[in-house]
């Protein structure tokens, strides 16, 4: 399987049945012992059920490229891109931002485009490290470009709400490609622009 191949497949929308999510809902809130039988909570099966469904499923869209034509051969960098995703450990949101960066090749891409690559994998069960490297072999695959550079920061509600409890922690993931990790000075220009 060619690795476009996989990452469409990777991408299929699963199949949705809000029904049956909803009766698992009511019954997983039974077996923690929380009530829905008064008027405030008999709806709550059904709220969590379409919440964890919008937090899990991603719109599609069309990838939109073009000829650099002008051979632009310096970063382009879309900052602070909104991120939203559950971990796959405790099904707990995540949130933060991500930063993505080119080294043009021959195509440039519509900049909304990498804001909506990071919501298409942000949209299911995730850790932060594979979302980081799914964004940044996407835009790999799809540009071809001299270079390629993921950071994503993002606080766990796995960490802040159980377990070890620290609120306001974040953490840091990092996906380079190209010369964007070969080499020290392009690394440092695109580091330096996240952080700018």
């Amino acid at each position: 399987m060619t690795q476009f191949a996989e990452l469409e497949r990777e991408l299929a929308a699963p199949a949705l049945d809000l029904d049956a999510a909803t009766r698992a809902a009511g019954e997983f809130l039974a077996a923690l012992g929380v009530s829905c039988d008064t008027e405030s909570m008999e709806r709550t099966p059904r709220r969590m059920a379409e919440a964890y469904a919008a937090m899990l499923t991603s719109l599609t869209f069309e990838t939109t490229t073009f000829p650099n034509d002008e051979a632009y051969d310096e970063l382009v960098v879309v900052r602070s891109i909104p991120v939203q995703s559950v971990c796959e450990h405790h099904f707990l949101p995540f949130t933060g931002v991500a930063h993505v960066g080119y080294l043009p090749g021959r195509r440039i891409v519509g900049l909304s485009k990498l804001a909506r690559v990071v919501e298409m994998y942000a949209r299911r069960p995730q850790v932060q490290e594979r979302l980081t490297q799914q964004v940044a072999d996407w835009v790999d695959l799809h540009l071809d470009p001299h270079g390629v550079g993921v950071v994503i920061e993002a606080e766990h509600a796995c960490m802040t709400l159980r377990g070890v409890q620290v609120a306001g922690t974040t953490t840091s993931t990092s996906a380079l490609r190209g010369v964007l990790r070969e080499n020290p000075a392009s690394r440092a220009e695109f580091l330096a622009n996240v952080r700018s």
